[in-house]
Protein backbone atom coordinates (compact mmCIF):
# COMPACT_ATOMS: atom_id res chain seq x y z
CA UNK A 1 0.00 0.00 0.00
CA UNK A 2 1.49 3.38 -0.97
CA UNK A 3 2.45 5.59 1.98
CA UNK A 4 0.03 8.29 0.90
CA UNK A 5 -2.93 5.88 0.82
CA UNK A 6 -1.91 4.41 4.17
CA UNK A 7 -1.74 7.89 5.72
CA UNK A 8 -5.20 8.70 4.35
CA UNK A 9 -6.68 5.51 5.80
CA UNK A 10 -5.14 6.27 9.18
CA UNK A 11 -6.53 9.80 9.11
CA UNK A 12 -10.01 8.47 8.37
CA UNK A 13 -9.73 5.95 11.22
CA UNK A 14 -8.58 8.64 13.67
CA UNK A 15 -11.40 10.96 12.58
CA UNK A 16 -13.92 8.15 13.06
CA UNK A 17 -12.69 7.38 16.57
CA UNK A 18 -12.71 11.09 17.43
CA UNK A 19 -16.29 11.41 16.19
CA UNK A 20 -17.40 8.42 18.28
CA UNK A 21 -15.69 9.81 21.38
CA UNK A 22 -17.32 13.20 20.79
CA UNK A 23 -20.77 11.59 20.60
CA UNK A 24 -20.09 9.54 23.73
CA UNK A 25 -18.87 12.54 25.74
CA UNK A 26 -21.80 14.65 24.54
CA UNK A 27 -24.26 11.91 25.51
CA UNK A 28 -22.73 11.52 28.96
CA UNK A 29 -22.71 15.26 29.66
CA UNK A 30 -26.07 16.17 28.11
CA UNK A 31 -28.40 13.40 29.23
CA UNK A 32 -30.53 13.57 32.33
CA UNK A 33 -29.92 11.10 35.11
CA UNK A 34 -32.62 8.46 35.49
CA UNK A 35 -35.51 9.49 37.75
CA UNK A 36 -34.80 9.01 41.44
CA UNK A 37 -36.74 6.52 43.53
CA UNK A 38 -39.25 8.53 45.55
CA UNK A 39 -38.90 11.52 43.24
CA UNK A 40 -41.42 12.74 40.67
CA UNK A 41 -41.78 10.79 37.45
CA UNK A 42 -40.71 13.01 34.54
CA UNK A 43 -43.76 14.52 32.88
CA UNK A 44 -44.73 13.92 29.28
CA UNK A 45 -47.66 14.03 26.91
CA UNK A 46 -47.56 11.71 23.89
CA UNK A 47 -49.94 10.72 21.11
CA UNK A 48 -51.80 7.46 21.50
CA UNK A 49 -50.90 4.77 18.98
CA UNK A 50 -54.61 4.21 18.27
CA UNK A 51 -54.95 7.87 17.23
CA UNK A 52 -57.41 8.75 20.02
CA UNK A 53 -55.67 11.87 21.31
CA UNK A 54 -52.80 12.19 23.74
CA UNK A 55 -52.03 10.76 27.15
CA UNK A 56 -50.15 12.83 29.67
CA UNK A 57 -48.64 11.34 32.77
CA UNK A 58 -50.34 14.12 34.75
CA UNK A 59 -53.76 12.89 33.54
CA UNK A 60 -53.08 9.57 35.30
CA UNK A 61 -52.47 11.17 38.72
CA UNK A 62 -54.52 9.28 41.30
CA UNK A 63 -53.78 5.95 39.62
CA UNK A 64 -50.82 3.62 39.96
CA UNK A 65 -48.99 3.49 36.62
CA UNK A 66 -46.84 0.69 35.23
CA UNK A 67 -44.86 2.58 32.58
CA UNK A 68 -43.26 0.22 30.07
CA UNK A 69 -40.87 1.36 27.32
CA UNK A 70 -40.68 -1.08 24.40
CA UNK A 71 -40.25 -1.48 20.63
CA UNK A 72 -41.55 -4.04 18.16
CA UNK A 73 -38.04 -5.12 17.07
CA UNK A 74 -36.96 -5.84 20.67
CA UNK A 75 -36.94 -9.59 21.37
CA UNK A 76 -37.17 -9.26 25.19
CA UNK A 77 -40.15 -6.91 24.61
CA UNK A 78 -41.85 -9.68 22.64
CA UNK A 79 -41.21 -12.14 25.48
CA UNK A 80 -42.77 -9.86 28.09
CA UNK A 81 -45.80 -8.66 26.09
CA UNK A 82 -48.27 -11.26 27.37
CA UNK A 83 -47.06 -10.79 30.97
CA UNK A 84 -47.83 -7.06 30.74
CA UNK A 85 -51.27 -7.76 29.30
CA UNK A 86 -51.96 -10.21 32.15
CA UNK A 87 -50.79 -7.63 34.67
CA UNK A 88 -53.14 -5.05 33.13
CA UNK A 89 -56.12 -7.40 33.31
CA UNK A 90 -55.31 -8.50 36.85
CA UNK A 91 -54.71 -5.06 38.42
CA UNK A 92 -56.81 -2.53 36.50
CA UNK A 93 -59.77 -3.03 38.88
CA UNK A 94 -57.40 -1.82 41.64
CA UNK A 95 -56.70 1.47 39.84
CA UNK A 96 -53.56 0.35 38.00
CA UNK A 97 -52.89 1.57 34.47
CA UNK A 98 -50.33 -0.16 32.31
CA UNK A 99 -49.07 2.44 29.84
CA UNK A 100 -46.85 1.28 27.00
CA UNK A 101 -44.43 3.74 25.40
CA UNK A 102 -43.43 2.61 21.92
CA UNK A 103 -39.91 3.93 21.39
CA UNK A 104 -38.68 4.79 17.92
CA UNK A 105 -40.81 2.36 15.92
CA UNK A 106 -42.64 2.76 12.65
CA UNK A 107 -46.34 3.10 13.52
CA UNK A 108 -47.30 0.16 11.31
CA UNK A 109 -44.75 -2.10 13.06
CA UNK A 110 -46.01 -1.05 16.48
CA UNK A 111 -49.64 -1.70 15.52
CA UNK A 112 -48.76 -5.14 14.18
CA UNK A 113 -46.96 -5.90 17.44
CA UNK A 114 -50.04 -4.95 19.51
CA UNK A 115 -52.33 -7.07 17.33
CA UNK A 116 -49.97 -10.07 17.37
CA UNK A 117 -49.71 -9.98 21.17
CA UNK A 118 -53.33 -9.07 21.97
CA UNK A 119 -52.37 -5.87 23.79
CA UNK A 120 -55.39 -3.91 25.10
CA UNK A 121 -53.74 -1.46 27.51
CA UNK A 122 -53.09 2.10 26.29
CA UNK A 123 -49.95 2.69 24.23
CA UNK A 124 -48.38 6.03 23.33
CA UNK A 125 -45.68 6.78 20.76
CA UNK A 126 -42.26 8.30 21.45
CA UNK A 127 -41.18 8.44 17.77
CA UNK A 128 -37.78 10.04 18.23
CA UNK A 129 -37.19 8.44 21.65
CA UNK A 130 -36.89 11.88 23.28
CA UNK A 131 -38.84 10.87 26.38
CA UNK A 132 -37.04 7.53 26.71
CA UNK A 133 -33.62 9.08 26.15
CA UNK A 134 -33.82 12.58 27.62
CA UNK A 135 -36.29 12.26 30.49
CA UNK A 136 -35.91 8.65 31.60
CA UNK A 137 -32.33 7.95 30.41
CA UNK A 138 -33.12 4.32 29.65
CA UNK A 139 -30.37 1.71 29.70
CA UNK A 140 -32.16 -0.21 26.93
CA UNK A 141 -35.45 -1.87 26.12
CA UNK A 142 -37.62 -3.04 27.72
CA UNK A 143 -37.54 -0.84 30.81
CA UNK A 144 -40.44 -0.55 33.24
CA UNK A 145 -41.18 1.95 36.01
CA UNK A 146 -43.89 1.88 38.66
CA UNK A 147 -45.36 5.28 39.52
CA UNK A 148 -47.58 5.76 42.56
CA UNK A 149 -50.86 7.68 42.77
CA UNK A 150 -48.96 10.88 43.62
CA UNK A 151 -46.74 10.63 40.55
CA UNK A 152 -43.61 9.38 42.36
CA UNK A 153 -41.21 6.67 41.17
CA UNK A 154 -41.57 3.53 43.31
CA UNK A 155 -38.54 1.23 43.52
CA UNK A 156 -35.76 0.83 41.02
CA UNK A 157 -36.56 0.70 37.33
CA UNK A 158 -36.88 -2.80 35.93
CA UNK A 159 -34.44 -2.96 33.03
CA UNK A 160 -35.33 -6.28 31.45
CA UNK A 161 -38.33 -8.39 30.44
CA UNK A 162 -40.83 -8.75 33.29
CA UNK A 163 -41.57 -12.25 32.04
CA UNK A 164 -38.18 -13.34 33.45
CA UNK A 165 -38.31 -14.28 37.14
CA UNK A 166 -35.93 -11.71 38.71
CA UNK A 167 -37.52 -8.84 36.80
CA UNK A 168 -41.04 -10.11 37.48
CA UNK A 169 -40.29 -10.24 41.22
CA UNK A 170 -38.88 -6.70 41.20
CA UNK A 171 -41.88 -5.35 39.31
CA UNK A 172 -44.41 -7.01 41.64
CA UNK A 173 -42.51 -5.75 44.69
CA UNK A 174 -42.64 -2.19 43.31
CA UNK A 175 -46.30 -2.54 42.35
CA UNK A 176 -47.36 -3.83 45.76
CA UNK A 177 -45.40 -1.00 47.43
CA UNK A 178 -47.19 1.54 45.22
CA UNK A 179 -50.60 0.06 45.94
CA UNK A 180 -49.87 0.17 49.65
CA UNK A 181 -48.90 3.84 49.60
Amino acid sequence: MPARLKLGAQAIAVAGVAALLTVLVWRLTHSSPPPKVGGPAPAFSLARLDGRGNVSLASLRGKTVVLNFWASWCNPCKREASALEQLWRRYRSRGVVVLGVDSGDATSDARRFLAAHGITYPVVVDPDEAIARDRYNLPGLPTTYVIDRLGRIVGDRVAGPISDKPYESALHRNLEAALGS
